[in-house]
């Protein structure tokens, strides 16, 4: 009996990761994205399909530790002044979101016979989008690091916590709840506590920690420390009431600053993977077949009428907050769908008697097809948000190398940086990512790796633990700033050099401990004014003693601006609004009507 048991476990795992292995690759194959991929791989071995599971329930729950490594992945990237600096994002843009659309599906929900009550609920669970789909698409896309991916990770966080006063809603509506459930302050300040104590634990504790660990050089220990970090702050906050995914990104971002983010973030790697999948195989294993066959018709209503208004209300919010046509276009598409916070809210609504059963499974349902239709949108927009597609023809990654010098981007920048090094005789390796430039460089005599800067891995391969100098010469700030940042934290030995995109960029590269770092358009702009000078008749040694007087004020206002923030010692520049002066120099100080004047102007 046992062994038959072992067995039919056995072959549930064998079928998980089977079609997990083949639907992926299949669907991404077809351009469809991976997760559209497991959604249908569920649908196929779940209950309504070859029947391999009964209760996709029990699958959901282990595999939503997918969604919370990949937010602690997020939370590593986000380090606390860059989630500072997104606080209007998150309590504005996020807050402003929930809302507007919140009020909208309400409308939806009562124009089809709810009660205000349930409408209310069943549109807040609607509201709540998909961390999960989202996630995984800025993920494929590339557009997780992005200002706008940065701006839709946001709005998730926002989303994340609306939950908490969401089901404290419910059991206050929940007819005789109000009587019985906790104080709502209660709640809060349970809440609170676990934040704080979260927080104090990321800020005295887990460096330390690691830093012990790190000595015993045992590579294993490391990654059992990482899964217990995340798997443990999940935990503080699902027992405060709070998302597990939010317990995570707190201890990423409490561990953003930390020397080990990097080894973390590649031990966490793998699991988060596979989870994730898990997640999104479950998810289609709950799709019930048979509401979606009873009430098709309602289905295809409340499905196409739920996602189209949230897309117009989310575009309405985006072009509010001054969000580009294409960018609101594209939030619109990724956000328009529920999420898995839509099951735990719909769940408790349905045990406190707000919902009836029917609708429980009917919203349930259309939050599922909902994420299911969300990849299929976004592919449906990519002519507005077009990403081109590289061929690997021609071009060799880069593999044990070692050379003096690594150039990171060989664009326009990279290309006229690298003629110095490479005139002085020194041995450069160059890597980008770009295929096109790779073959193009290659008829002028260049050999250019192709690789990701931004990964350890790639830098490690191209050599960087053995470069005297790394330049730095992508044309992307993000990226830029994340390769600064693991030069400084696993190549130390080397000399970092890196290209700014502007001023803002190159402060934020200082305040990060890059201690070269040259704005792009500085020398060459200064060379301009220069021959604009001298193109005016200014003689040469005067353009020159001018030009060197800029410099001297510039980099004045850059170390008041260091220490000040941005915009201080503005007053060193040299404005073109005219300051009022005298038309006549006075010939005497001013004085006092009826005072008698000094002896000596008499």
């Amino acid at each position: 009996m046992a062994s038959a048991e072992a067995n039919t476990e056995l072959i549930q795992v064998v079928a998980l990761l089977g079609a997990g292995v083949v639907a992926a690759p299949v669907f991404m194959r077809l351009g469809l994205g991976s997760v559209l991929g497991y959604l249908a791989a569920g649908v196929v071995i779940g209950p309504f399909g070859l029947k391999l599971f009964t209760n996709p329930q029990a699958i959901l729950h282990v595999a939503e530790l997918g969604v919370v490594m990949f937010l602690f992945v997020i939370g590593l990237e986000m380090q606390p002044s860059r989630l500072w600096g997104l606080r209007r994002e998150i309590f504005g843009l996020g807050a402003a979101q929930v809302a507007i659309c919140g009020l909208l599906l309400t409308g939806v929900g009562m124009f089809y016979g709810l009660s205000p009550k349930v409408a209310l609920f069943a549109a807040m669970g609607f509201v709540l989008t998909s961390t999960a789909v989202v996630a995984q698409v800025l993920n494929e896309r590339g557009d997780t690091g992005t200002p706008e991916g940065q701006r839709m990770i946001s709005i998730l966080l926002l989303e994340d916590l609306a939950i908490v006063p969401l089901l404290a809603l419910v059991a206050l509506l929940a007819p005789g709840g109000a009587e019985t459930s906790e104080p709502a302050w209660l709640a809060v300040l349970i809440a609170i506590a676990a934040v704080v104590a979260l927080l104090a634990a990321g800020r005295w504790l887990l460096n330390p920690f690691f830093g012990l660990l790190a000595a015993a050089r045992a590579r294993e220990v490391m990654t059992a420390a990482a899964l217990l970090v995340v798997l443990g702050s999940a935990l503080i906050m699902q027992l405060a009431g709070l998302s597990m995914a939010m317990g995570a990104f707190v201890a990423g971002v409490m561990l953003s600053e930390s020397t080990f983010r990097h080894q973390l973030e590649a031990d966490i790697e793998p699991f988060r993977g596979i989870l994730l999948g898990l997640f999104f195989i479950g998810v289609g294993m709950a799709l019930d077949l048979s509401v979606l066959m009873t009430d098709w018709r309602f289905m295809i209503a409340g499905v196409l009428s739920y996602m189209i208004v949230k897309s117009i209300g989310i575009y309405a919010v985006a072009r509010l907050f001054k969000a580009p046509h294409h960018e609101a276009i594209y939030r619109a598409a990724l956000f328009s769908q529920g999420g898995e916070f839509a099951f735990v809210l719909y769940s408790a609504a349905a045990a406190a008697g707000i919902f009836t059963a029917r609708v429980n499974a009917i919203m349930t349902t259309v939050v599922i097809i909902s994420m299911a239709l969300t990849p299929l949108a976004v592919i449906a927009l990519r002519w507005l948000t077009p990403k081109r597609e590289q061929s690997l023809d021609g071009v060799e990654a880069p593999q044990d190398l070692s050379a003096s010098v690594l150039i990171v981007g060989f664009g326009r920048f990279g290309q006229v940086a690298s003629q110095s090094l490479l005139a002085r005789g020194y041995d450069v390796t160059i890597i980008d990512n770009d295929t096109e430039m790779i073959r193009s460089a290659a008829d002028f005599g260049f050999k250019i790796y192709y690789g990701d800067g931004s990964r350890l891995d790639l830098l490690e391969a191209s050599g960087a633990r053995k470069a005297r100098l790394i330049a730095v010469c992508v044309d992307s700030r993000y990226t830029a700033t994340r390769i600064a940042e693991i030069v400084m934290d696993d190549f130390p030995q080397a000399k970092l050099m890196v290209r700014s995109f502007d001023r803002e960029h190159a402060l934020e590269l200082v305040h990060n401990g890059v201690e070269t770092q040259i704005r792009e358009t500085f020398e060459s702009a200064m060379r301009f004014g220069e021959l604009a000078l001298r193109e005016l008749g200014v003689p040469d040694r005067e353009a020159s003693e001018i030009v060197e007087e800029l410099r001297r004020r510039d980099a004045e206002r850059f170390a008041l601006e260091v220490a000040g923030g941005f915009g201080a010692g503005r007053d060193l520049m040299h404005g073109n609004v005219p300051k009022p002066t005298p038309f006549t120099k006075p010939k005497q100080a001013g004085r006092v009507m009826g005072e008698q004047p000094p002896a000596d102007e008499v």
